[in-house]
């Protein structure tokens, strides 16, 4: 099969959370399967792209909002990322250093689809399948169908619309519709939701299939969406959880290139310990301690914001017996109040703010806990990271993280599951840390089962060909 992933985001060329993680790797392993997968995102102002070699594929013009919209898709020249990947130049809109946040975002992303349609109309072929990600990409199903510039060809393409994350849907009010081209008024009620456009509820109102990223994930949005939980439970009947995978190839403790000190299941205990004291002697932490850590967006869903005070509540109780460690960015009174810590409980915690791929990797490698109690998870990849380097998962029972961790108390459970993201939940989760930890054969039991889960793309190559394949 042709597969065309239209997506805002794809690691290692620009990344803002797992959606580009997923992105890239979903079709690399697709190509590694036997089919042909493409991804086609916007040209973004990245290291990537100065540091690699493009040639122009194609020049384009249309109009957006009654303006020429110019474009030109360029392709990486070598495939090193193991599929053929496309970015969309338009200038003024898309070559700028950040993916999102800027207050044309809006118009970036509309002209960011448009010219991704009007490509694929000029092709002398159709592709088997276009799989779109999240609202950034969502409108393109509805302009396949109903712009009267791209029916009659692309109408007939199936469409796939993953939903990696449902709080965010790209509302575009009423008075820019001239921004979408020409299409049939009488079709106006599939881009509508709460009286503005949405552009993720017309993605799935228009998609021919809809997937989210876990089983269970799939089932909470029937109830809490952000707006959209009847839509949800209206069109259950053409929507499927499917788990995402990890990339084995980058994730990997054996031969992770970020680390000096690589290890295997075998060899977890010395390896993990070796790693563990590079950080503690990096950040002043005490080795001999059990060290809890946090990666990942300072922001609400993640539960960011009780982090300070479970964090101290934590440490005063347990008497200084634990370390903490976090790296991320988000809210700026999250960070404020974290970074204040750091004068607080000198060697017994340390916040790190900002985005730092190596040291994620070294923070999975080196950690004993890897704390998760977001209160919105739809699937989560930091859980499926931290099991493959060791690292025990405490997270909070919900999405795609009930999915995939065992609590320790069931058979053959490997991590801590909690039901609230409250300080009360977190500090009884950091007190049985505690005393497993103290338990050394157990702690290495947990470790080396959770290392032997299978957590790559193979699985889900296989669910996401059936989902394509029912659409034939």
């Amino acid at each position: 099969m042709e597969i065309i992933h239209v997506s805002a985001e794809c690691y290692p060329v620009a990344k803002a959370g797992g959606l580009g993680d997923v992105v890239g790797a979903l079709p690399k392993y697709q190509c590694k399967a036997g089919h042909y997968a493409k991804v086609v995102m916007p040209m973004y102002e990245t290291k990537f792209l100065h540091n690699n070699e493009f040639v122009v594929d194609y020049k384009g013009s249309t109009s957006m909002a009654g303006m020429p919209l110019n474009y030109t898709i360029i392709k990486e020249r070598t495939n090193k990322l193991g599929f053929d990947l496309y970015l969309v130049d338009i200038k003024g809109l898309l070559d700028r250093p950040n993916i999102y946040s800027y207050s044309d975002d809006t118009e970036r992303f509309v002209a960011f689809q448009i010219a991704v349609i009007d490509w694929m109309n000029q092709w002398g072929h159709l592709p088997d399948v276009v799989h779109c990600h999240d609202h950034h990409t969502a409108l393109i199903p509805f302009m396949m169908q109903y712009c009267y510039a791209y029916k009659d060809k692309l109408a007939k393409v199936p469409t796939v619309l993953t939903i990696h994350n449902a709080q965010y849907q790209g509302w575009i009010g009423w008075e820019k519709k001239h921004y979408l081209p020409a299409y049939d008024e009488w079709k106006g009620g599939l881009l509508e939701w709460g009286k503005s456009i949405n552009s993720l509820a017309s993605g799935v109102k228009c998609a021919w299939k809809v997937t989210t990223v876990s089983w269970s994930y799939l089932e909470e949005l029937r109830w809490s969406s952000n707006g959209l939980e009847k839509l949800f439970e209206y069109e259950r009947g053409k929507c499927v959880g499917i788990l995402n995978g990890i990339d084995n190839e980058v994730w990997n403790p054996k031969d992770d290139s970020y680390l000096s000190n690589h290890f295997t299941s075998r060899t977890v205990a010395n390896g993990k310990q070796r790693n563990k004291l590079e950080l503690c002697e990096q950040f002043g932490l005490d080795v001999r301690k059990p060290l809890i850590v946090f990666i990942g967006r300072l922001v609400g869903e993640k539960a960011a914001d009780i982090l300070p005070d479970s964090i101290m509540a934590s440490i005063y109780a347990m008497q200084g017996s634990v370390s903490f460690l976090i790296l991320g960015s988000g809210d700026p009174h999250v960070e404020w109040q974290l970074s204040n810590l750091n004068d607080s409980f000198p060697g017994y915690y340390h916040a790190v703010i900002g985005y730092n791929e190596a040291l994620s990797h070294k923070m999975y490698a080196g950690a004993d806990f890897l704390l998760m109690p977001s209160r919105v998870e739809p699937c989560g990849l930091n859980q499926m990271y931290a099991m493959r380097y060791g690292t025990v998962p405490m997270v909070r029972s919900t999405g795609g993280l009930q999915d995939t961790v065992k609590d320790m108390g069931e058979w053959e459970g490997f991590g801590i599951r909690f039901n609230n993201a409250s300080v009360g939940d977190i500090h009884y989760s950091v007190s049985r840390a505690v005393a497993v930890y103290a338990d050394t054969k157990h702690m290495l039991w947990m470790r080396r089962y959770m290392m032997n889960i299978d957590h790559s793309w193979e699985s889900a190559i296989d669910n996401y060909m059936n989902v394509y394949r029912s659409m034939k």
